[in-house]
């Protein structure tokens, strides 16, 4: 069996964080290790606390999982601050822990902000020339690259101006455009792959960008390449959501294993 190690925050609700991208790595027959970088209380309506743990902490974790499960591929999510940035940065040198995928989580669907100012150059500067993909979102993107992303035309640039960055390749994802079509561009460093779809009648559901990345590192940690694995997370995040259990008064989480949900009563 291929290992996976996710690093990111605990999402006490369930529907994003360490939570997702463990239900995702076991959707995709993946066994998932993690590190936790932070943990928050919240759920599908807010989230009412986040406490970063010690950076020393995060690495003795990262360094548990290196030395005796090393990961086919790993991802991170919630960073929380630049000295837990700095301290992932090291591990993943260390123990060349690739291929990489960087969410560059920086605000949760409900709003609320989970990095801190200055961890965002951290992650610009330095964290960003470690992966093999990063996947920001429109707001995302604008910040990394300080430029306007609106419309797929923007995303095109902005996708280029992240590789020119240091990123392999970057992944620019388009649900939050207008319109009826959504799209996702990825661009591997020499050539886009658009993948487009419908846009499906859902609320902005909890935990999307935290399970696509955990996804596509599931795909990766298998060997597949890395446009089959984008496009194969994009689809499972679309099945997530079109069998979402409508949890919870607020933003709802996802599906994780929409092929065996069972039958309504």
């Amino acid at each position: 069996m291929r290992i996976a190690l996710t690093i990111a925050g605990s999402d006490s609700g369930g529907g994003a964080g360490i939570q997702a991208d463990l239900k995702t790595f076991a959707a995709f027959g993946v066994f998932g290790t993690s590190a936790i970088t932070a943990i928050t209380a919240q759920n599908t309506l807010r989230v009412e606390r986040a406490d970063a743990l010690d950076p020393t902490l995060v690495g003795a974790q990262i360094r548990a999982v290196a030395t005796d499960l090393h990961p086919h591929a790993a991802k991170t999510g919630m960073l929380a601050n630049a000295a837990i940035i700095d301290t992932v940065i090291a591990c993943v040198t260390e123990f060349n822990i690739h291929p990489l995928v960087v969410d560059p989580v920086m605000v949760a669907s409900s709003g609320d902000v989970l990095l801190e100012p200055e961890a965002v150059v951290a992650l610009r500067s330095r964290l960003l020339p470690l992966a093999d993909l990063i996947t920001p979102n429109l707001a995302e993107a604008e910040v990394l690259t300080g430029q306007p992303v609106r419309n797929e035309s923007e995303m095109r640039a902005a996708a280029i101006a992240l590789v020119e960055m240091g990123a392999s390749a970057a992944l620019v994802k388009g649900g939050h455009l207008s319109g009826d079509e959504m799209v996702d561009l990825l661009f591997d460093g020499r050539e886009f792959h658009a993948l487009r779809a419908r846009r499906l009648p859902a609320d902005n559901p909890h935990g999307t960008g935290c399970t696509l990345s955990a996804a596509i590192a599931a795909g990766l940690a298998r060997g597949v390449s890395l446009p089959l694995a984008v496009s194969r997370g994009v689809e499972y995040v679309r099945r997530a959501i079109e069998t979402a259990p409508g949890l919870g008064r607020g933003r709802g989480p996802l599906n994780h294993f929409p092929e065996s949900s069972p039958t309504r009563e």
